[in-house]
């Protein structure tokens, strides 16, 4: 994937015959979409103009300028939305993007390779870390007492594990 952009979410379906997506968000900020001009879609990066954003449930249902009807959109079914890394909003110091996560191979304290952030479960209270080790999948809460370090632009996590934890 190209490094100027950011993966931001996934058309899952049509919505109506006008042209309209559903959107499953890779923010928990959902409204972040209606801050935005434009998104870029799949691994082309075509730019696609923001007209309408409305929500239903979890998803972000979008209007583009570029299609007014379902046959126009339909073949972009599960195909991923982006942002430019310019268009980003600041996090707080210790956040992170999720899509920045994703990928990091993850160390105990002992410098120890558990595996890799393979997703980042936000439905919870504290957003949890699944780590696979090839062999074993492991959820690890992102939470100071087990996030020791993290280190985006090397791509590492350090964590120190609790008895339990990665059993």
């Amino acid at each position: 994937m190209n490094n100027d952009y950011t993966l931001i979410g996934k058309i899952t379906n049509t919505h109506g015959i006008n042209g309209a997506v559903k959107v499953f968000p890779y923010t928990d900020y959902k409204e972040r979409f209606e801050e935005l001009k434009s998104l870029y879609l799949g691994d082309s990066k075509m730019e696609l103009t923001i007209k309408k954003v409305a929500y239903y449930k979890n998803l972000a249902i979008i209007e583009f300028e570029e299609f007014n009807n379902i046959n126009q959109i339909l073949k972009y079914k599960d195909h991923n939305l982006y942002i430019r890394n310019e268009d980003r909003r600041d996090l707080e110091e210790d956040t992170y993007f999720i899509t920045d996560l994703i990928g990091c191979k993850v160390f105990d304290t002992k410098d120890l390779l558990i595996g890799e952030v393979v997703d980042v479960l936000t439905e919870t209270s504290n957003d949890i870390l699944v780590i696979n080790s090839g062999s074993n999948e492991y959820l690890v809460p992102s939470v100071k007492e087990f996030i020791k370090k993290v280190d985006i632009d090397n791509k590492t996590i350090v964590i120190q594990p609790i008895k339990g934890l990665l059993e």
